[in-house]
């Protein structure tokens, strides 16, 4: 249990580490940011080619269905009739 106290953080010169100066704070929230910043693009980009993706399928789908269907030969009689 002694590797998780703060007595274990003391270095061998008996001082605690210095704390992180302001430059590396900055350098850190930035990367943090930019990080950030590519995981939404990801998933904003992700989720338009999905959508555009299943627009694309489904309006293949609505045309084979409205190439499957076919009138019924009453209707073909009933324009065949008058010419």
């Amino acid at each position: 249990l002694r590797c998780c106290t703060a007595a274990s953080v003391v270095t061998d010169g008996g001082q605690a580490p210095a704390p992180p100066d302001e430059r590396s704070l900055y350098i850190m929230r930035v990367v943090q940011i930019a990080v950030m910043c590519v995981l939404a693009l990801t998933v904003v980009f992700g989720i338009f080619f999905l959508g555009c993706n299943l627009l694309i399928k489904s309006e293949g789908m609505i045309n084979f269905l409205v190439k499957d269907r076919r009138p019924s030969k009453e209707v073909e009689a009933v324009v065949v009739g008058p010419y």
